[in-house]
């Protein structure tokens, strides 16, 4: 399944109290639940105003329908082509 990056613009997202995270993270997770099994969130990272989200999907009419039934923009998405690291650089 292809791997995406989603920018969400969300303002004070870094502000957020550990509570209003969890329920962020609750809300997501029931919408995931009820569009199957051809989506999936990996992690997060959350920055002053924005929230950058690592996903598999099918495809991004997923990730646009879960950003719609979940309330959580989804501002860009980007299908992941490759990845390199460090070890890259060796070869």
């Amino acid at each position: 399944m292809p791997k995406y990056i989603i920018e969400r613009g969300i303002e004070g997202a870094g502000e957020m109290a550990p509570a209003e995270l969890r329920g962020a993270s609750q809300k997501s997770c029931d919408v995931l639940r009820d569009l199957g099994t051809e989506i999936q969130w990996i992690q997060s990272y959350v920055t002053g105003d924005k929230i950058y989200c690592v996903y598999y999907a099918r495809d991004e009419s997923l990730i646009n329908e879960h950003a719609r039934r979940s309330g959580f923009p989804a501002d860009s998405i980007s299908e992941v082509k490759a990845v390199i690291e460090p070890a890259t650089a060796e070869g």
